[in-house]
């Protein structure tokens, strides 16, 4: 049983910034990876940006330099810090946690906050 909870979406100009926040909740294994895949209208879901809990870190090649990812183990929490926000990082973004299960890992999902990048 996991609940993921995203927070921090909302309307940015260009060039602005924002922090989202995905609190997980429930039976969560020491050892997960946890993530942030977005979704644009008429567009596939894709990867942002994923941790694990060691701290390694994998970006699309897209936000490098411009996304951060992090996270706080006892909080089961992880962040994005997004800056320099263009109008193509307008999409919902959804928190993802994979860790194992009864039978195999399995992935959790968040309901997604939108993030809106106009002037």
């Amino acid at each position: 049983q996991v609940q993921l909870v995203e927070s921090g979406g909302g309307l940015v100009q260009p060039g602005g910034s924002l922090r989202l926040s995905c609190a997980a909740s429930g039976s969560i294994f020491r050892l997960n990876v946890m993530g942030w895949y977005r979704q644009a209208p008429g567009k596939q879901r894709e990867l942002v940006a994923t941790i694990t809990s060691a701290g390694s870190t994998n970006y699309a090649d897209s936000v490098k330099g411009r996304f951060t990812i992090s996270r706080d183990n006892a909080k089961n929490t992880v962040y994005l810090q997004m800056n320099s926000l263009k109008p193509e990082d307008t999409a919902i973004y959804y928190c993802k946690l994979t860790q194992g299960g009864s039978s195999y890992p399995y992935n959790y999902w968040g309901q997604g906050t939108q993030v809106t990048v106009s002037s």
